[in-house]
């Protein structure tokens, strides 16, 4: 691994693409490097959790009008639409653009946390649907995989967005455009370019995740890897990009973040060093943000505890700085206490969802968001009981740049009418990779097997899981197989008219 030091240079030094952040992107991305067996593993996990949050949200209102988009565009040697039968095939950006929707509609897919946010697993459904449509194998897709991984992960790491509420998505961009170039074997200056206009192209703000936030939470990644998708075509047929998009007297850092004089410390492995990074993320065992998990396995145990709730006088939560200002209390945002607030508002108010998991013990991706559920008068009285501290013991815990020591944990303090309190922390969610059970490949599966019930047939689900267990096996021509069909009857429809 290197650390390289990233900074603006003044338009007068031309700075050489060997030392653009880009170039030392697309020189990972266009090597060679060693498959390493675990991350394959993991690959295979991460394809099978988003294969169950997706099918999960088949019939929202984001992805059903994400579908009505795309089915406005087939192909024929295209690539598959989830739920829809695989003979019919469409475009890979827009079969991107619903399958990266449906993924993300639930927040309930894998998630790396550290100077800035992410949820990795938004790069497989833009690298599956170019997989399909260019014939690629399953181990040209596994190799794409990683790569975007290892991409997304270490920019994580070292450039911080959210400072300047600048989207996540923005480094979701290069990643794709990475992932897609490794699993191409496209060159370097193919990437390079690529990863520079994905980049130009992917900035937006954070204001989609605050205030009233909207179905574009769903969308927000889907647009990213489209775009990326659409970068990577340019490039192919000898098309340029603005350079250098990072260090540039104009560029992203120079205008949009930390600015002319700032320093970026950005780790990537050496070229043709094994990448590793997709073992770093983990994934959620509840459909909330991250940084809610181990506060739900912390409400779960208080429940166990507390005969009567109604007697709580209040609740402090001390968690870190991310957790208290992002979702927490310090966000300011009457919204996260509102109980007619939308789901996508909900799932980032630690406040609902400890109060929620306090009362019932448990956490359901949809009956824990329902209206009737956020508008109860027991848990709106707990939910207006509680306050979130930062704790900078918690906010260091959180940075730890040791992925064994970082955690995203909290402690509670429930203090009774009585004047009893009872107090419960936990440094990480049981699921994750150091917690007390961490998600192994049978968990995965339990979760498919949850999330698709009654949704697809009990042979289709074998099917699904049985092929991509088998992944590596998979020849070219064969990933859509990777591919779910659901009864038609089941798929609902938006019949408004739009432009397609």
């Amino acid at each position: 691994m290197i650390i390289h030091n990233i900074k603006v240079y003044p338009s007068k030094i031309r700075l050489p693409k060997r030392n653009q952040l880009a170039w030392k992107i697309a020189e990972i991305a266009s090597d060679n490097a060693k498959l390493d067996n675990h991350s394959i593993e993991m690959a295979i996990n991460r394809i099978i959790d988003n294969a169950s949050v997706a099918i999960a949200s088949l019939n929202r209102s984001s992805v059903i009008s994400s579908r009505e988009m795309a089915i406005k565009h087939s192909r024929k040697n295209g690539a598959t639409i989830f739920g829809i039968n695989s003979k019919q095939l469409f475009d890979s950006e827009w079969a991107a653009w619903t399958n990266s929707t449906a993924v993300r509609e639930l927040d309930f897919h894998d998630t790396f946390l550290a100077a800035d946010y992410s949820h990795p697993g938004d790069n497989i459904p833009p690298l599956i649907a170019v997989a399909q449509q260019k014939n690629k194998s399953g181990l040209d897709l596994l190799r794409g995989i990683i790569t975007a991984y290892e991409v997304q992960v270490n920019l994580v790491k070292g450039i911080c967005l959210h400072k300047h509420k600048v989207d996540h998505i923005a480094h979701l961009g290069p990643s794709v455009a990475a992932g897609i170039g490794t699993m191409l074997k496209l060159k370097t200056e193919i990437i390079y370019q690529s990863i520079q206009q994905s980049l130009h192209t992917t900035i937006s703000t954070r204001q989609s995740r605050k205030g009233e936030i909207s179905s574009w939470k769903a969308f927000a990644p889907a647009h990213a890897g489209k775009l990326a998708i659409e970068a990577v075509d340019r490039s192919m047929r000898g098309e340029g990009a603005p350079s250098p998009i990072y260090e540039g007297e104009d560029s992203v850092i120079a205008r949009i973040l930390d600015g002319k004089k700032a320093t970026y410390k950005v780790p990537l492995p050496k070229v043709n060093e094994t990448k590793k990074a997709i073992l770093e993320t983990y994934t959620k065992e509840y459909s909330a943000e991250y940084q809610a998990q181990a506060i739900i396995d912390i409400a779960k145990k208080l429940n166990k505890k507390i005969e009567n709730l109604q007697d709580i006088k209040k609740i402090d939560i001390y968690t870190s700085h991310h957790t208290h200002y992002v979702i927490g209390t310090g966000a300011n945002d009457p919204q996260k206490m509102d109980p007619n607030a939308s789901r996508e508002t909900l799932d980032h108010s630690i406040m609902y969802i400890f109060a929620v998991a306090l009362e019932d013990g448990k956490w359901h991706h949809v009956n824990s968001y329902r209206k009737n559920r956020a508008r109860r008068k027991s848990t709106i009285k707990i939910w207006k009981s509680i306050k979130t501290h930062e704790d900078k013991k918690w906010t260091k815990k959180y940075h730890d740049p040791n992925p064994k020591k970082k955690c995203f944990g909290a402690k509670v303090v429930i203090t009774m009418k009585n004047g009893k309190k009872y107090t419960e922390q936990l440094e990480r969610a049981d699921a994750h990779p150091y917690g007390s059970r961490p998600f192994v490949r049978k968990n995965y599966i339990d979760k498919f097997i949850t999330l698709t019930k009654n949704i697809i047939s009990e042979k289709e689900s074998k099917r699904f899981l049985k092929t991509v267990q088998n992944i590596k096996k998979l020849k070219s021509g064969q990933l859509k197989k990777l591919n779910i069909s659901i009864n038609k009857s089941k798929i609902k429809r938006n019949k408004k008219e739009g432009i397609f």
